[in-house]
């Protein structure tokens, strides 16, 4: 009885850690942003085509590039709004499909307005911010008095956020991507 009782204990545990192995491999695969999952489809010829915006200036000089990249799957197509900011190392490159574009400039409308209120509540630090699905961020943050924009180009990763001086500088970019969209569409 004691080793039929044991042996069903030790199946019992090497049925748990077996399902806990499982469930770390699931956790260790990498997330696909929109445009991942769009180019990697397999079977298909793809075709990347990029048309030059304006570019946005950056606080302390400078300025990012951004392009609207039309990307051809087959019969398929999909844009995209990319902004890049260049590194000594690396790039960092944000990659914002049309539809999350409508709700970016929804968001940075919506932010506009409340940036003076959060001002006035004269905090020692806010941060106010909207984050799509792919992980990319624009907002602002309130320190000593002082806004400051930013737009975090990518999920993970160092050396991937930017500063806008104000907000106009960000919508009028994204508008631009829109209307460039549109007119390819």
């Amino acid at each position: 009885m004691i080793k039929k009782s044991k042996t069903l204990l030790l199946f019992l545990l090497i049925g748990t850690l077996t399902s806990f192995a499982q469930d770390t491999k699931k956790e260790s695969e990498p997330i696909k942003t929109k445009m991942d999952a769009f180019t990697s489809k397999t079977g298909s010829i793809v075709k990347f085509l990029d048309y030059n915006l304006q570019g946005i200036k950056i606080s302390y000089g400078g300025k990012i590039e951004t392009r609207v990249r039309k990307i051809i799957s087959g019969t398929v197509s999909s844009y995209f709004f990319q902004i890049e900011k260049s590194g000594q190392y690396s790039n960092s490159t944000a990659s914002i499909e049309y539809l999350d574009l409508m709700e970016v400039i929804k968001a940075v409308k919506t932010l506009k307005q409340e940036v003076e209120n959060d001002l006035a509540s004269n905090p020692d630090y806010l941060e106010n911010k909207f984050t799509t699905v792919d992980g990319f961020k624009v907002g602002y943050y309130i320190s000593k008095g002082k806004i400051n924009w930013y737009l975090k180009l990518e999920k993970y990763g160092s050396d991937n956020t930017v500063f806008i001086d104000n907000a106009e500088l960000i919508l009028n970019a994204f508008e631009e991507a829109k209307s460039k969209i549109e007119q390819l569409k």
